[in-house]
């Protein structure tokens, strides 16, 4: 099924979403964060503001910008003033350890660090010794120092003169995804690509899914991500509706925040739904506000997907994308249209193929398994400095390889079934098994590792590793999960070791991982 066509996009720069949003609805409600509100209006001009800070620091056009930071109404400031001094955002998740921050940070070049006071300890670690890093500035309520995020605010009149972009070449934001090996890769995103996604979102015509002026959206989902990013933070603004924040997950607080606001527009992922359809606490909230939910980040089941909807008393629709992509590309409908199990049909202007897994070129016919692929205007522009690893993943006509295993039925509608790539994901969260491998074969006593996604309820996949001891050596298995445990982010953790006398690899010493989940597999049917 072919969704109408939204063309010409005619792109502008993404912020302007908000200074559109202050002048259409300059007292409407946009962030409720604890017992602060902000109108559409105050965030334009703090977010003006604090451009014009971040330009007297002489951050411009070329430069990035990081931000470290949980849920709150100075992400988005923040995020939306770096746009407007010409600087592009480069988001850092909020669960990294010092070594993965100083990762990020050296890989993207950034010159300059926003960072929340509840993880300035980690930031500081992450920035001794880097001289790339000019200048940190601190989010906290009672900060008086020059260098204050509110200081640096209050010290403004107004906004910049904003430098003249090229929304379909200029980087708007470079979140990091997780590459089918090491650590993760800078994901280009240009103003016209996450322009492009918000109006995909919003601009479909006759959907009841589509977030709109007057809701209200629960953002327990990170900002940080490119999910929370897009779909949360910007369609929010460009509809008009209130964003309600959420810091840490808890089923409780989730419940009571969306009863409290009268929650409209529920964005999740499947450990989220799972949840839901098993906590005795749902009966002590009124939902019924909840107009739709939205789930994604990793597949469910069409039973549990219909189960939610039963227990919740409204639409329960998947939605599919990637850092890639923007993020979005396919979505179901909430009516009759919809196909439980299923992410819905392309977004419009969005193509899509399944094809062959050994050639990626020969198109397969409905119903068979194989890799989707995807072009559109919400495709990245490439992967940051690393143009090898862009040639991989777009062709040269503009086809994504996702990496997905699906099938399409003759309908266009989407079922996603498995990874081509080794990705696990926790949670939503990409991990990349290298990455963990690396970290093992740091320890003394280790001699070999592998490490493979294994099936788990609430996650959906946890890090799994196999090792090989070094001969006299007697590590734990406890002992090697803390070890990997302190040097990086929760939800890479390991779940699980085993060891084991070899690691399975081919003649030329690749890592046969698919034997590892072949065998793990069969042990869980």
């Amino acid at each position: 099924m072919n969704r109408a066509s939204l063309a010409p996009y005619n792109p502008e720069p993404v912020q302007r979403l908000l200074r559109q949003a202050a002048e259409q609805w300059p007292d409407d409600t946009a962030i409720v964060d604890g017992e602060r509100r902000f109108t559409f209006a105050e965030l334009d001009a703090y977010a003006g503001r604090f451009a014009s800070a971040l330009v007297a620091m002489g951050l411009g056009k070329g430069d990035i910008v990081g931000i470290l930071s949980p849920n709150c109404a100075e992400f988005e400031i923040a995020f939306f003033g770096i746009l407007r001094a010409g600087a592009t955002v480069t988001t850092v998740n909020s669960g990294y350890r010092e070594r993965e921050i100083a990762y990020q940070l050296e890989a993207s070049g950034a010159q300059a660090l926003i960072v929340h006071h509840t993880l300035a300890a980690a930031a500081d670690l992450a920035l001794s010794g880097s001289e790339q890093v000019r200048h940190r500035i601190l989010i906290a309520e009672d900060a008086d120092t020059e260098s204050s995020f509110w200081s640096l605010i209050e010290a403004q009149d107004g906004p910049p003169t904003e430098p003249a972009l090229d929304p379909l070449e200029d980087v708007a934001a470079l979140p990091f995804s997780s590459g089918t090996t090491g650590l993760q890769k800078g994901v280009m995103l240009t103003h016209a690509n996450l322009r492009t996604n918000v109006r995909q979102n919003l601009g479909r015509t006759g959907e009841e899914g589509v977030v709109r002026r007057g809701d209200v959206m629960l953002v327990h989902l990170p900002l940080f991500h490119i999910y929370g990013m897009t779909v949360l933070q910007l369609s929010a603004i460009a509809a008009g509706a209130t964003q309600v924040m959420m810091g840490r997950f808890d089923m409780r607080e989730m419940l009571s925040l969306i009863a409290e606001h009268r929650v409209s527009v529920l964005y999740t992922v499947p450990p989220v739904c799972l949840g839901l359809t098993l906590t005795p606490l749902l009966d002590e909230y009124d939902v019924g506000s909840l107009r739709f939910l939205l789930t994604g980040a990793a597949p469910l089941s069409g039973e549990m997907q219909s189960r939610l909807a039963d227990r919740l008393g409204c639409a329960v629709i998947q939605g599919y994308g990637l850092t890639e992509t923007s993020p979005m590309t396919n979505t179901d409908f909430t009516d009759e249209r919809g196909r439980p199990g299923t992410i819905g049909p392309a977004l419009p202007d969005t193509e899509e193929r399944v094809v062959d897994l050994e050639s990626g070129e020969r198109d397969l016919p409905p119903g068979e398994l194989g890799e989707l692929l995807v072009r559109g205007p919400q495709v990245m522009k490439g992967y940051y400095r690393q143009p090898e690893a862009t040639a991989e993943a777009i062709t040269p006509d503009g086809w994504f390889h996702t990496g997905d295993i699906a099938s399409m039925d003759e309908d266009g509608y989407v079922r996603i079934v498995d990874r081509k790539k080794e990705l696990i994901k926790y949670k939503g969260f990409q991990v990349a098994p290298a990455e963990l491998e690396g970290l093992l074969l740091e320890h003394p006593g280790v001699a070999d590792a592998a490490v493979i996604p294994k099936a788990d309820e609430e996650a959906g996949e946890v890090p799994k590793a196999f090792v090989v001891r070094k001969q006299d050596a007697e590590p734990s298995a406890d002992e090697l999960m803390a070890f990997v445990a302190e040097r990086v982010a929760t939800f890479k953790q390991l779940g699980e070791v085993e060891f084991i006398d070899a690691i399975p690899k081919n003649a030329s010493g690749k890592l046969l991982r698919r034997v590892l989940i072949d065998q793990e597999r069969a042990r869980e049917a």
